[in-house]
């Protein structure tokens, strides 16, 4: 293991190869991170994701994971243990919204499957993320940013209830983690991201629908994803050392 391992903060970004994690990985880098992220699929795109960390100056590992399956999100934890020996920040921003099906045809399948990644996904990671941060099992503390979304207040698009009640159990296991994990050092805080221009919108009409709201929101325009990164980035940092137990939207007032 280089010194450089050793002393460079380590984030585990979980969905990080495109979008919004994509964009955590390269701002974290900027300020001298290495990062393990781990994607689903998409083998290219990981690979683009670590040459976009290492031209921002950072060290990055891609771990294909199922954040559906304990297994996996053990193996993505090893990893980073493996590769740089520390963990400093876990973002938790895998993430998925479900085909839109109106609650009068919900069924088990469509249910369990949202909620396991974007709820039971979160909790997994953070079980592993917190045993080695923990200041009381031998770790140096950190920072958990959980990726919520401003749908936990406001429903949604339409046909989302199942996207919206899985971030609003982000939002209760945020407050929750807030009070459990502050005695072993590590904060925890939410974003929560509104219209942002990434691919999360597909099942909704894209670009059209980005288009067509992005003039409604106060601040006249969608966000973009580098704009919810350097607020992760900040919740990750130093620089919000008393920020704990915060859900913080990233919305341009809507």
């Amino acid at each position: 293991m280089t010194k450089e391992k050793q002393t460079k903060p380590v984030a585990v970004i979980t969905g990080g190869s495109r979008g919004i994690g994509r964009a955590v990985a390269i701002a974290l880098a900027q300020q001298g991170w290495n990062i393990c992220f781990s994607y689903a699929t998409n083998l290219a795109a990981a690979q683009e994701t670590t040459a976009c960390i290492e031209a921002a100056g950072g060290r990055a590992v891609a771990v294909k994971a199922d954040m559906a399956k304990r297994e996996d999100i053990k193996h993505l934890f090893e990893a980073t243990q493996q590769a740089f020996g520390r963990l400093d920040a876990l973002v938790n921003n895998a993430g998925i919204v479900g085909e839109p099906r109106s609650i009068l045809e919900a069924d088990d399948a469509h249910l369990t499957e949202v909620f396991r990644i974007n709820v039971l996904g979160s909790f997994f990671c953070v079980s592993e993320a917190a045993r080695l941060m923990s200041t009381q099992r031998g770790g140096q503390g950190g920072s958990i940013v959980n990726m919520s979304s401003a749908a936990a207040r406001h429903g949604g698009m339409p046909d989302e209830a199942h996207y919206a009640a899985s971030k609003g159990a982000i939002d209760s296991f945020t407050f929750a983690l807030a009070k459990e994990l502050a005695p072993h050092g590590i904060r925890v805080n939410a974003v929560r991201p509104g219209l942002i221009n990434t691919e999360i919108h597909e099942a909704h009409g894209g670009q059209a629908l980005v288009n067509r709201i992005g003039p409604t929101v106060p601040i006249g325009r969608a966000g973009t994803a580098e704009e919810v990164a350097q607020t992760v980035a900040f919740l990750c940092g130093p620089l919000s050392s008393y920020v704990h137990g915060a859900l913080v939207d990233v919305t341009g007032g809507r």
